[in-house]
């Protein structure tokens, strides 16, 4: 039991990688706030999981439902150790077509909504002198990437202000660190299936069609296929105990190698 007494609030958690940590965290000892805007999604999981999981509507860019969600928090479960700052949008636009408009959606929700987060749920933690925040940032937050340049722009931000936070709260007792995946087969990326399932064993082709094709996608990395939200929601988990009670302000990668960088072989 990992998280044995611990208290988290995950945001994006009514599918996805959310719903996969929420579970994660449970089965570890943790009461859970699950926070999205998926209501009827959220609560169907938290019920699922049980007395260990409460849902809450959560607007990430609204500095008043984040002052709402802590005060639940609070009333059903106690003050918060762990906040994960798992909600995003992608959004596919090359340079010439990101608007003004697209670059604040995307910017408010996968920049904003973690800063607000932080500064609400980690003046709770910094008060009772403890706690560990996880900010889900992307591999995007790590290289460039063509078509997603909102995003990209979002993910490389929330990895700067990570470290600031982590600067910040560090003397309080808050941990602050940023999670970084690759391809991970989820909603958001268009992966319509049972995403929450473990991954295929090496060489093994995943029963389930969409993951299959997924899986091809990422052909070309060290590890030959997509990730499955169990993986990150490990390391969310890593991070989010006292197991890594001396990591802070430090970028945590989960991608099959996808950044590890060029193979050479057939040059030579």
């Amino acid at each position: 039991m990992r998280l044995e007494n611990k208290i988290a609030i995950i945001t994006g958690s009514a599918r996805g990688m959310g719903e996969a940590e929420a579970r994660l965290f449970a089965a570890e000892g943790c009461r859970v706030i699950l926070a999205d805007v998926l209501d009827q999604e959220g609560k169907e999981v938290a019920a699922d999981i049980g007395a260990a999981a409460h849902f809450v509507h959560l607007d990430v860019t609204d500095e008043a439902e984040w002052a709402r969600a802590l005060e639940e928090c609070r009333a059903t479960y106690g003050v918060p150790d762990i906040l994960v700052n798992n909600a995003g949008v992608l959004r596919v636009a090359p340079l010439a077509e990101t608007t003004k408009a697209l670059l604040h959606e995307v910017l408010d929700i996968n920049l904003v909504g973690p800063v607000i987060g932080m500064r609400v749920v980690g003046a709770a933690m910094a008060a009772a002198g403890r706690g560990s925040i996880v900010n889900v940032s992307s591999t995007g937050g790590l290289v460039g990437m063509s078509m997603i340049d909102a995003y990209v722009a979002s993910k490389w931000a929330l990895r700067g202000v990570t470290k600031a936070a982590a600067i910040e709260l560090g003397p309080a007792g808050v941990r602050v660190n940023s999670l970084h995946p690759g391809g991970v087969a989820t909603p958001m990326t268009g992966v319509i299936g049972p995403v929450l399932g473990e991954p295929p064993a090496p060489g093994a082709t995943d029963p389930d069609p969409a993951l299959a094709a997924a899986d091809e996608r990422s052909a070309g990395q060290p590890i030959a296929r997509t990730g499955r939200p169990i993986e990150i929601a490990r390391l969310a988990l890593f991070l989010a105990s006292d197991e890594s009670s001396y990591s802070t302000g430090s970028e945590f990668v989960a991608d099959g190698g996808a950044t590890a960088g060029q193979d050479l072989s057939s040059a030579f």
